[in-house]
């Protein structure tokens, strides 16, 4: 799904929706101006592209999120298990700790989500 794929200033661009909205899209105007130094064209431009996608929406000039950043970062994640490591996370956990240690508290934590998913 290459909507849940944003490059560098996508993701700035994102970041300050998530952080002010609802916002007024003058207000993201001026907003995007101080921050990223854009113009308003490319506010617009940008604000369309990430609304197509179906990330925020922008309704009576007022932006808001159609998913939060927690509900994007999952996506993002199940998608790059899914592309990387054919949908397996036990493949997935399996190559990333073979390179880094996870402490007492990361095993725990785990374990802890692993428990809940169970019920």
């Amino acid at each position: 799904m290459e909507e849940n794929k944003l490059g560098m200033m996508e993701m700035r661009f994102a970041e300050l929706i998530w952080a002010t909205a609802p916002v007024g899209s003058g207000e993201l105007v001026r907003l995007c101006e101080k921050e990223l130094g854009w113009k308003k064209s490319t506010t617009y431009t940008m604000l369309r592209r990430l609304c197509q996608r179906g990330i925020f929406k922008n309704e009576n000039s007022t932006v808001t999120a159609v998913l939060s950043r927690a509900d994007f970062d999952a996506r993002q994640s199940e998608e790059f298990v899914e592309e990387k490591f054919d949908g397996s996370l036990p493949r997935f956990l399996a190559a990333f700790t073979s390179r880094k240690k996870l402490s007492d508290a990361e095993i725990d934590a785990l374990q802890k989500l692993i428990d809940e998913s169970r019920r």
